[in-house]
């Protein structure tokens, strides 16, 4: 098998290590390890990033071979191969390994609706630097997408960002006033504790205005460290920016024209139907061999609840929970409580399993002393798999605190203050 220019004929061919050819074929077709399939990404992804078709060598030397061109899939966060067929365009052999198209990888399949979601370790990184020659077996930087294929990396690291910095919490008080500058100066007081790679912290790679990808202050920051980026690590910056809308691959943020990503652009969907914004989009920048310089990459977009609190929401309706919450503090404050609302986005631990609630409500009574803590479940939908879901992980949230579920029709008749409040003067 071989390497060759995009659009050409197999003229000029790289040849692909033997070890690495069968690697690829083990996992194409769904029957290789771990160590294949990491072998088999990276050829993909440096094919890719090339410019470059794979050419196969399955009719031999002399003749024109079929190709395949590297592809990226956002949904699972992996590379993988495409066929090009067609008039005039050669065949594989019927016994040749890439005849039919490449087996669906395992974790391609439906999520678990109780699957864990964990805090990511090691560097705030995505980029891996491209090997020399094509890696014959995996290191660690397909770690994060084998364990949690569904759960984009660039998500987890925007999670673990919100929560360090406290943005995926509201408190009623004078000195948790909130705004856009206030939540962006949050985050990139964290990010001064965050590395990239050794000895580089992430606030100087981290841009939060769009003014910096506009005049290009991002790229001139990348270049300027990059002779000094650490060896074996992938030089690599960061957009988080405030964004109105995305389509596509093009996110549409706050102080800049319209960016476009190199790939489309990852985002939670409640059944297919993308949930609305506003959003905090978070971009990588690095190289792009196609452009010899650096471009944005990869992007997510977290629905947020406004840009005045960057607190994540998975669904419009939960959105709305959020709304509703916010106007409770204001009526528990008049009974006399304190109150601190927690989204949560790693799981919890309990004695009977992992759970992660929609919000956490802890209260203090400024008359009696006294604290209480209460999980309010934002029950969007109705179907089975998602209450069996529910039947799994409320048991599990009740070793927290009480458990109260609210509907669309329940909230819209108020019963979301009724019963918190009820719960929390009681007794």
């Amino acid at each position: 098998m071989w390497l060759v220019d995009r659009g050409g004929r197999g003229h000029q061919r790289i040849p692909i290590d033997p070890i690495v050819r069968n690697a690829l074929v083990r996992w194409y077709v769904g029957k290789g390890n771990h160590d294949d399939e990491e072998a088999g990404v990276v050829l993909v992804e440096q094919a890719r990033l090339g410019d470059m078709w794979i050419a196969c060598d399955c009719l031999g030397a002399q003749v024109a071979p079929p190709l395949m061109t590297p592809a990226y899939l956002s949904e699972a966060e992996t590379f993988y191969l495409r066929r090009l067929t067609g008039p005039g365009r050669p065949e594989h052999r019927l016994d040749c390994p890439f005849f039919h198209a490449q087996a669906a990888p395992g974790h391609m399949a439906a999520a678990d609706p109780v699957r864990p979601v964990d805090r990511l370790d090691g560097y705030f990184s995505v980029l891996k630097r491209a090997p020399v020659r094509l890696a014959r077996a995996p290191d660690d930087s397909a770690s994060g997408r084998i364990r949690q294929p569904h759960i984009p990396r660039l998500a987890r690291l925007m999670w673990r960002l919100l929560d360090l910095a406290g943005r995926n919490q509201a408190m009623l008080s004078p000195s948790d006033e909130r705004g856009i500058a206030s939540e962006f100066a949050a985050i990139q007081q964290v990010a001064a504790h965050i590395e990239v790679a050794p000895g580089v912290e992430l606030a100087r790679v981290l841009w939060t205005h769009g003014s910096a990808f506009r005049h290009r202050r991002v790229y001139a920051g990348i270049r300027a460290l990059a002779p000094r980026w650490p060896r074996g690590h992938a030089p690599q910056g960061f957009l988080l920016l405030f964004a109105n809308s995305i389509e596509g691959n093009i996110i549409h943020a706050a102080g800049c024209d319209p960016i476009e990503i190199a790939t489309r652009i990852q985002h939670p969907s409640i059944h297919g139907t993308p949930v609305a914004g506003p959003y905090l989009a978070l971009i990588v920048i690095g190289e792009l061999p196609q452009v010899k310089g650096y471009a944005p990459l990869r992007a997510y977009a977290q629905p947020i609840y406004s840009g005045q609190r960057f607190i994540p929401v998975d669904s419009d309706f939960e959105r709305t929970v959020l709304r509703d919450l916010l106007r409770i503090q204001h009526r528990l404050d008049e009974h006399y409580y304190d109150s601190a609302i927690t989204k949560p986005l790693f799981d919890i631990q309990t004695p009977v399993g992992n759970c992660r609630p929609d919000f956490i409500i802890e209260t203090y009574s400024r008359e009696t002393g006294e604290n209480r803590i209460a999980i309010v479940e934002a029950m969007g939908f109705d179907t089975d798999a998602y209450r069996d879901a529910k039947a799994i992980t409320h048991p599990r949230m009740e070793k927290i605190g009480p458990v109260i579920d609210i509907n669309d029709a329940e909230l819209r008749n108020g019963l979301l203050h009724a019963r918190l409040l009820d719960l929390i003067t009681s007794g």
